[in-house]
């Protein structure tokens, strides 16, 4: 039958979720979560990609998100996926991070037991695309995101963590990331 969790409708709006292999907690490193942070940007402005919603956890992104009209959703999160596994690898590798080796040795393991043939596998495969059809299930998501750091204890309220689109929604200040508000 396929996977259920793919985008079949490239222009449609989805829920995605791109989770880092073994869960691992990359991105408490604001230099790993900035990698992500200017690469969203990079996709929106440059590749077409359109951003209702977003937030980086310590070890996966929940992105509400479409591609332009000529553009299609999979190859634009295909290429965000491998660039960000490239940029963070380089990321640890610079330092400071005291668990790198560790990191990288996972990180590698993972590649070989998925038998890439990249010697660095960051990402999970998939991005667990749900298609948003409706008003409803569309709410529920950017709900489900902006409550994320909340339900995780790192804020109290949405809009206090700075990596997510709930300050956009919730205050006049511009979130990290440039978003189209629905």
């Amino acid at each position: 039958m396929g996977d259920p969790y793919a985008i079949r409708y490239p222009n449609d709006r989805y829920f995605l979720t791109f989770t880092v292999v073994e869960w691992l907690d990359i991105f408490t490193r604001l230099s790993h979560r900035q990698v992500l942070v200017e690469s969203l940007n990079f996709c929106v402005k440059n590749k077409g990609l359109i951003i209702n919603a977003w937030v980086i956890m310590s070890n996966h992104v929940h992105l509400v998100a479409r591609a332009e009209e000529d553009k299609h959703l999979g190859h634009l999160i295909r290429d965000f996926k491998s660039y960000t596994s490239k940029a963070v690898r380089d990321s640890i590798i610079a330092g400071p991070e005291s668990r790198q080796e560790w990191l990288l040795d996972k990180m590698a393991f993972m590649a070989r037991k998925t038998q890439r043939t990249e010697n660095f596998k960051l990402w999970q495969d998939g991005s667990h695309a749900m298609d948003l059809m409706s008003d409803e299930f569309l709410r529920q998501k950017i709900n489900y995101i902006h409550n994320n750091p909340v339900r995780n204890g790192l804020v109290d309220l949405p809009e206090h963590y700075v990596f997510s689109s709930a300050r956009d929604y919730f205050t006049d200040q511009k979130g990290l990331v440039e978003i189209e508000l629905l």
